[in-house]
Order: structure tokens, then C-alpha cells, then sequence
């Protein structure tokens, strides 16, 4: 399933949103290379955020393969600056695609819940504590996390928590049929929730690289609680589709409109 609208209205021009975009892009363009090498593996290396490197569990010297192009090596000194750098890195064209779009989507409804300044704290703050719970899974893991994606968990866990009968139109692919189907926000994010903890459980003891699923599961989970802190009451009362007693959206009425109507 693979989300590609819903019918939320917004009302704030979402700045912070796309900025947020436009930095991830430009970094995958001038530092990353566009997923070229040797820019894409140094860039990893440099920027993306290494566990056993943060905590000092592992001596320095040891070296992590990065395809052919590229080695990681622990240094021996924290580099806590990882701990934001990496979140603006991804792995390849249809990470940074994929993230970004799902930032899109939901990023901008958040945004007009918070405010543009509360939003970018925020979202900052979810990609932290992502970062957190990805550490904390593998500590003594040498292998680089990159990608946006437990901070956009966040705006995830936030928007459930905010519209969560707003319906979110996903395609679904069921072999070579291809169709577009509707549901409640809570339904789509939930059985995406529930697919990165099957993952991360099941990515318990792996000496491999793969799906950062910790990190999205702390994202989202920090988006659900931190959101009560940084919504704005008087931004969300006149939203129509906000909370649980607010009827469903239409599956139809998807264009923005002006909140004074």
C-alpha cells in the first residue's frame, strides 16, 4: 500500500514543511552526490549516525564495508553532530523519494496544527528521539543509520493522534491489479505501525544492515505524546476533520480551503 493524497484540508502555507523537503533534497543533490559514488558512501560514512560510535562500545579501528566504494571506520570519539546530520542522509533514490512523499503528505496538516515554528521543534524533536531508540536496540552496532524517516514517523504518530478519521487514499497493488482504495487515517497508520514492530522484533539479534524499525517505532511514538505538547488549540478548533467526535472526511473534498468559510 503506498498513500498518495488525503482529503485534509490545510490552511497555513507550510513553510517549515518545505523547507524540511528542500533540505533533504539539496543534500542528496550537492553532498550526497544523487546517490553517485564515491559521494554517496562518504557521505554515509561521515554523516550518517553510527551507535557503537555514539556510545564508545566498540574500539576504535573497526572497520564496516560499505559496498565497494567506500569503508567506515569508528574514530573512537563520539560524533554526536550524527545525531542530526543523519536524519538530512539517505541510502539511495527511492529512500529519499519515498520519505519525502510520505512528508507530503502529512507533513503539512501537522504543520497547521502547531504553528511553522513549533512544527520544525518539533519534528527535530522526533527525529531525536528515533535516533534514541535505534541506538538503543543495537548499541554496538557499526553500521551507519541514515534517512528521515523516524522523524517523519513522528508527523505520522502526531496526525493519528490529530485527524484520525481523515481518509488518506492509498494504491494498492494485489499482483498486476492496481487499484486506489480510502480509509481512516487511523486504519493506513496503525497497519504501518503494526508493520514496524513485526519488523523490528524480527530484526532483533541481525548483524545486518537493513530497515532502521526502531527508529521509526520511537518516532512514532514520540509524534502520539509529543504532539499534546506542541498542537495549537485555537489553530485546531476550526479545523472540521480534527479529533474523534469530528465527522469523516469526504473522500472527495481534498482541495484546500479557506478556514474563515
Amino acid at each position: 500500500m503506498f498513500p498518495i493524497r488525503d482529503d485534509n484540508p490545510h490552511f497555513l502555507t507550510p513553510y517549515v514543511t518545505y523547507s524540511i523537503i528542500a533540505v533533504n533534497v539539496l543534500s542528496w543533490l550537492l553532498v550526497q552526490g544523487m546517490g553517485s559514488e564515491p559521494a554517496l558512501s562518504a557521505s554515509v560514512c561521515k554523516l550518517g549516525l553510527m551507535p557503537a560510535e555514539l556510545l564508545n562500545s566498540l574500539p576504535a579501528g573497526i572497520q564496516v564495508q560499505l559496498g565497494q566504494h567506500a569503508v567506515c571506520q569508528l574514530t573512537g570519539s563520539a560524533s554526536y553532530y550524527t545525531v542530526l546530520t543523519s536524519m538530512f542522509m539517505h541510502g539511495g533514490w527511492l529512500h529519499i523519494i519515498g520519505n519525502m512523499w510520505f512528508l507530503w503528505i502529512f507533513g503539512n496538516n501537522v504543520e497547521d496544527s502547531m504553528g511553522h515554528l513549533r512544527f520544525a521543534l518539533f519534528y527535530l524533536l522526533c527525529g531525536l528521539v528515533a535516533a534514541l531508540g535505534q541506538v538503543l536496540s543495537d548499541p554496538d552496532s557499526a553500521l551507519p543509520m541514515v534517512g528521515a524517516s523516524g522523524a517523519i514517523g513522528g508527523v505520522m504518530g502526531a496526525y493519528v493522534v490529530l485527524y484520525p478519521k481523515v481518509h488518506v487514499h492509498m494504491l494498492i497493488f494485489l499482483g498486476f491489479f492496481v487499484t486506489v482504495i480510502a480509509v481512516p487515517a487511523m486504519f493506513m497508520l496503525g497497519y504501518w505501525f503494526l508493520i514496524q514492530i513485526l519488523g523490528g522484533f524480527n530484526s532483533i539479534g541481525s548483524e545486518g544492515g537493513g530497515t532502521a524499525f526502531w527508529a521509526h517505532i520511537g518516532g512514532f511514538v514520540a509524534g502520539g505524546i509529543l504532539v499534546f505538547l506542541f498542537r495549537d488549540k485555537e489553530l485546531l478548533d476550526s479545523h472540521p476533520y480534527h479529533g474523534w467526535a469530528r465527522k469523516a472526511s469526504p473522500t472527495k473534498n481534498w482541495h484546500r480551503i479557506d478556514r474563515n468559510r
